[in-house]
């Protein structure tokens, strides 16, 4: 089962956030409660210098490197630079209370001082003793598998572990080759499979980076190996460490020593990620509360007109083609029920009762999966998540379009960028599933927190237009 990534970008950026509101809260209300000759305009001028003094407060302490992870590992030296900091902090504070015109005594900041460094220690001992643990489930490494054997993989192996302070963990080797060009093992390192278990081994075991180590004179066999494994949700890297020819410096990105060539990055780096899930989770909760007696209503029409449950759950391809288990209103007889969507539902179908007809072409049936987002399974806005078994033309989506892999890099959505361009519902003909894979891998490469708004928002004009829904 996949360990959950402790990413340092998030939790120092969220370390940021804590100390930032802290500071600013205890600052202002102690400005309020201690205020010699409190006046109407005390909160406004309490608010400005209580924002002010917390940001430089921020400012200092990443100067003294107490936001960097392999420095806070040293408890003494991390102790010693917070004393000296707030030593600082302490003395420009008195100067400001001098020109903030706060009516403050200066016994105030002496308490301040006294609150705020205390936070500070114990959240850097919070962190610290975090820290010391991580290290030992492998959350807070960089988890890493090489692509390619023989001699350029050791040669690049052998750099990252000459690497000092590089918290990175190499999980194995993917290769065709098996032969002495290609040993089983390369070190301690075992050969994990072909370059084609590579996919379904990322979907078991968290996997964040691939190298691919071969020679770049090695440019048709590059080649090859990079059409193959492009449409994982992973960055991708070639190592630049040989090569008949060198590139500038600038050219190349490293993981300690070993010099890197970026080929594809995830869509979503980690701090991206984090406020796109943050985002769902909220609206999916509000919305689950606002449209709960519409999803009363329907629920009750469902189980009135014909027999079975109320909702019906669907396997389809989640993020890196993960199978998932989607919920949506019953809109089918039960005889009719296919979990898998052999058989596309068409316009008249027998199998779709009468509510169902209408649930379907507004898009109700759908509002179960509010409860997919706040799991974690779905996205509110992404590419939409197909059944196992859905065709067209006569073939499965990935056998009829190229790339189709390649919009599984992100989490499936509610809603998307190919529904409100008006590609929704059947995808009887090979246009319709061209232009949805079209349009969803534009969704990707166009991705910002703006974009997903402009997509919810678009939504509900977008449903309105039901020609395609069946």
């Amino acid at each position: 089962m996949k360990r959950q990534f402790l990413d340092h970008e998030v939790g120092i950026r969220l370390l940021k956030g804590v100390d930032l509101a802290v500071l600013t809260a205890s600052t202002f209300v102690l400005c309020i409660l201690l205020s010699s000759e409190p006046s109407a305009a005390t909160p406004a001028l309490a608010g400005a210098f209580a924002l002010v003094l917390a940001f430089l407060c921020v400012f200092i302490v990443r100067g003294f490197e107490l936001y960097d992870s392999a420095k806070l590992r040293r408890i003494l030296s991390t102790s010693l630079k917070t004393a000296v900091m707030w030593g600082i902090i302490g003395f420009i504070g008195e100067v400001g209370i001098s020109f903030s015109g706060l009516p403050l005594a200066h016994s105030w900041f002496g308490l301040w001082v006294l609150v705020a460094a205390s936070f500070i220690f114990i959240s850097r001992g919070a962190v610290w003793f975090g820290l010391q643990r991580a290290p030992q489930s492998g959350q807070s490494r960089n988890r890493v598998v090489i692509v390619g054997g023989g001699k350029a993989a050791e040669e690049a192996i052998n750099m990252l572990e000459n690497s000092k302070g590089l918290s990175v963990e190499v999980l194995g080797l993917f290769d065709d080759r098996f032969d002495k060009r290609s040993p089983a093992s390369v070190r301690k390192y075992k050969k994990l499979g072909t370059i084609a278990d590579l996919a379904s081994y990322s979907r078991v075991n968290r996997v964040d980076l691939a190298i691919v180590a071969i020679p770049l004179s090695a440019e048709q066999r590059l080649l090859q190996i990079l059409k193959r494994i492009w449409e994982l949700p992973i960055d991708i890297r070639v190592s630049g460490h040989q090569g008949e020819f060198r590139l500038s410096p600038r050219a190349y990105t490293y993981l300690g020593n070993l010099p890197l060539l970026a080929v594809f990055d995830r869509p979503l780096n980690s701090w991206n990620q984090f406020l796109k899930d943050t985002l769902d989770r909220i609206i999916a909760f509000l919305a689950l509360l606002f449209l709960s007696p519409v999803m009363l209503a329907v629920a009750l029409a469902v189980k009135f007109e014909s027999q079975g449950p109320i909702l019906f759950k669907q396997n389809r391809y989640g993020f890196n083609n993960e199978l998932i288990g989607i919920y949506k209103f019953r809109s089918m007889y039960l005889s009719g029920a296919d979990a898998d969507a052999a058989k596309l539902v068409t316009k008249g179908d027998p199998r779709v009762t009468n509510v169902g007809r209408i649930i379907r072409k507004s898009s109700l049936d759908e509002l179960p999966q509010l409860f997919n987002v706040l799991m974690g399974q779905l996205s509110l806005v992404g590419p939409r998540p197909h059944a196992a078994q859905a065709k067209a033309a006569g073939g499965l989506y990935d056998e009829v379009v190229e790339g189709y892999f390649a919009r599984h890099k992100v989490k499936p959505g509610i809603t998307g960028w190919a529904q409100i361009n008006g590609w929704r519902g059947e995808t009887d003909t090979l246009e319709k599933i061209e232009q949805r894979v079209k349009h969803d891998l534009e969704y990707i490469d166009k991705w910002s927190l703006a974009f997903d708004l402009y997509i919810l928002l678009k939504t509900p004009f977008a449903l309105l237009k039901t020609e395609n829904a069946y």
